[in-house]
C-alpha cells in the first residue's frame, strides 16, 4: 500500500450503473469533491466538477448516470460524459471533459492512488 493511497469503498457499494460513490480529494491546494462509479464491471473516479462550469455534476447526491444509466450527465447543463473514461460526448461541455483520478480495485476495495506531485 503506497503512503499516499486512500481507501474510498467498499467494491460492493459500486454497481454497475448505479449510485455513485462521493469523496474529497486535495487539488490545487484545496478540498475539492470527486466521485466513483462502476460502469461495465470498472471503476472509474473524477473531481465532481463539470467541463462546462465548475459545477457538481450529480442531481441528487451520489446520483451520476442520465436515466439509461450509459452516461455521467451533468444535472446542471445536461452535458454527457462517457463513464469509462470522462470525455465529453455532447451538451455544453463543449469537448471538455471530467478530471480523472487515479484509482485501484483490489482485495475488495476501491482505492484513491494519487501520484507523490497529486498528493
Amino acid at each position: 500500500m503506497a503512503a499516499n493511497e486512500r481507501l474510498i469503498c467498499r467494491s460492493a457499494e459500486l454497481i454497475d450503473g448505479g449510485v455513485g460513490v462521493r469523496f474529497t480529494v486535495r487539488s490545487d491546494d484545496r478540498d475539492q469533491p470527486a466521485f466513483a462509479v462502476r460502469f461495465r464491471g470498472r471503476v472509474a473516479a473524477y473531481l465532481n466538477r463539470c467541463g462546462h462550469v465548475p459545477v457538481e455534476l450529480d442531481w441528487q447526491p451520489g446520483e451520476f448516470f442520465d436515466d439509461s444509466k450509459l452516461y455521467l450527465i451533468c444535472a446542471t447543463h445536461g452535458a454527457l460524459y462517457s463513464p469509462q473514461d470522462g470525455r465529453c460526448l455532447g451538451g455544453r461541455c463543449n469537448g471538455r471533459g471530467l478530471v480523472q483520478l487515479a484509482i485501484e480495485e483490489r482485495d475488495g476495495a476501491i482505492y484513491y492512488t494519487p501520484s507523490e506531485q497529486e498528493a
